[in-house]
């Protein structure tokens, strides 16, 4: 069955960095398109960055761009998400997926406060 197994996550301070990775498996991953999507406490799930199937292309929030560089690594099966100049507005669950298949994984915490 498909799993998405999300990693990563942390408490860091305003201004730090992380690198969330997302291992994928039970389906073709190099045919998909993959995201990143992120959740507030209160807020509805919000689409952070997309990569496509070949990572020939990106694109990215307008509240993440420049500091946020979403990436993959099809052998491994693998999505990225590397996460610099992080604000407290950045805290949330952070999920990858596929949202038009229906692909979630069970997301990772992301705290950012001092």
């Amino acid at each position: 069955q498909v799993q998405l197994v999300e990693s990563g996550g942390g408490l860091v301070q305003p201004g730090g960095s992380l690198r969330l990775s997302c291992a994928a498996s039970g389906f073709t991953f190099s045919l998909y398109a993959m995201s990143w999507y992120r959740q507030a406490p209160g807020k509805e799930r919000e689409l952070v960055a997309t990569i496509t199937s070949h990572g020939i292309s990106t694109n990215y929030a307008d509240s993440v761009k420049g500091r946020f560089t979403i990436s993959r690594d099809n052998a491994k099966a693998t999505v990225y998400l590397q996460m610099v100049s992080l604000k407290p507005e950045d805290t949330g669950v952070y999920f990858c997926g596929v949202r038009t298949a229906g692909f979630w994984g069970q997301g990772t915490q992301v705290t950012v406060s001092s």
